[in-house]
């Protein structure tokens, strides 16, 4: 049995969220037919938007309205910053749709507790949720002080890597020495052309 492709499960999850919006199926509607294209280089995903604002795979013959290219690379980054995410790509075509898809990636949004409370009940979704957050908090707390401790280890234990204000300082400290020795080698030339 082979994985579900994105093509089949991307359509299903956007529209899962949009099935909990009616203003967004509402939004999106308006744009009936139409069809965006989604390029991370080596994924491309085509969508098509239906009558009743919810999406669907796209022919490969159906001309894109809108194209919007990402770097493979900054995925993560516009997962984890959605509210900035179309600063991270490149948008061509139709200006308006574009606009739309643009608002609903910053406004909708994925309630997990509500559709964990439907099979597990209410209580034990909010508990599973809070604890999940607290699991990645605690990961990202963690990640970030082992960056702080490697690199403390690195500048200060065992020097591998310099700060900068010590870069700038030993500059700064090289280029007074230049100086200094120019300085002596003039004042050398002064003398032996006196002995001379």
């Amino acid at each position: 049995m082979t994985p579900p492709s994105l093509a089949s499960v991307l359509p299903a999850a956007i529209n899962h969220l949009l099935a909990q919006e009616p203003w967004a199926r509402a939004k999106l509607a308006l744009h009936a037919g139409k069809v965006a294209r989604m390029d991370a280089g080596l994924v491309v995903v085509r969508l098509k938007v239906a009558p009743d604002g919810l999406v669907e795979t796209a022919n490969i013959d159906d001309p894109a309205n809108v194209t919007i290219r990402a770097q493979l690379s900054d995925i993560p980054l516009i997962v984890q910053n959605r509210e900035r995410a179309f600063s991270y790509v490149k948008v061509e075509g139709d200006a308006d749709f574009a606009n739309t898809i643009s608002q609903l990636t910053q406004s909708l949004r994925w309630e997990a507790e509500d559709d964990l409370s439907k099979w597990v009940g209410d209580i034990a979704a909010n508990r599973i949720v809070a604890g999940a957050k607290a699991v990645f908090d605690t990961a990202k707390s963690t990640q970030q002080k082992l960056a702080e401790n490697v690199a403390e280890y690195f500048l200060d234990e065992n020097p591998m890597l310099m700060r900068p204000q010590a870069v700038a300082d030993f500059g700064s400290e090289v280029t007074k020495l230049r100086d200094d020795i120019e300085r002596l080698a003039k004042r050398i030339e002064k003398l032996e052309s006196r002995a001379k």
